[in-house]
């Protein structure tokens, strides 16, 4: 038997074939990110049918990677890594690692979901580090071919941000204008927004308190201190 890495009995041609369905890997790296109900993993993964998602959940199930938990109490649904998932992560995490030094930031950030990506600022967003009051921001996204390009974000201290896509009846305090390309740039660490404002692909204007600490309010990504990291 050959002694090389590849071959037809090679172990990493299995894995692949195991998590290769279109989605698997993002709904495993949506769940290991907290989300257990299957609204939220919708949300998370992005551009995915609610149809499709319940048949990749399903074959998740069948193949020992999620479990499906009822509670009996209420009737909720949630969906849990089994222990071969958790066993999985380390290999899921030195592949966006690999990533995050070898893909260019420009293909990185190409194709980018926007409705997953403001659900994930939603999230993550450090309210702590915006003003101590209700703060209204409004994020438009250019030359989208859909007419889903703006999002209110409202913060208020000690709760959680909430993501509006029609006018909420605030004040807004300040202004975004950009690309989803630019803003996936931020979330991922491949930029920063002073660099983004400097190449013109994202405009502030409004609160300038606000502005000027966009980079400490917006969510750094998992992987924002991997050494070597292919910048913009």
């Amino acid at each position: 038997m050959s002694t090389g890495p590849y071959g037809i009995t090679c172990p990493i041609i299995k894995a692949c074939e195991l998590l290769e369905p279109r989605w698997t890997i993002p709904i495993l790296t949506e769940i290991w990110s907290g989300s257990s109900r299957f609204g939220d993993i919708r949300r998370g993964v992005g551009n995915i049918s609610s149809a499709l998602l319940s048949k990749r959940l399903k074959e998740l199930q069948d193949k020992g990677l999620v479990d499906r938990v009822v509670d009996r109490a209420t009737g909720n649904v949630s969906y849990v890594r089994t222990e071969t998932a958790l066993a999985l992560e380390p290999a899921l995490n030195e592949l966006a690692v690999w990533a995050q030094r070898h893909i260019d930031a420009e293909i990185a950030s190409s194709n980018t979901d926007l409705p997953a990506l403001m659900w994930k600022l939603r999230r993550e967003i450090l309210v702590q580090e915006l003003p101590q009051r209700r703060v209204v921001i409004r994020f438009h996204f250019r030359n989208l071919e859909t007419d889903l390009d703006t999002y209110w974000l409202v913060a208020r201290p000690g709760k959680e941000a909430e993501l509006c896509t029609a006018v909420p009846g605030f004040d807004v305090d300040m202004y975004v204008e950009t690309t989803p390309a630019s803003m996936s740039r931020i979330l991922m660490a491949r930029s920063s927004v002073a660099r983004e404002v400097e190449r013109e692909h994202m405009f502030l204007s409004g609160d300038a308190q606000i502005a000027k600490t966009m980079d400490r309010w917006l969510p750094r990504g998992n992987y924002a201190d991997v050494d070597g990291t292919a910048m913009a």
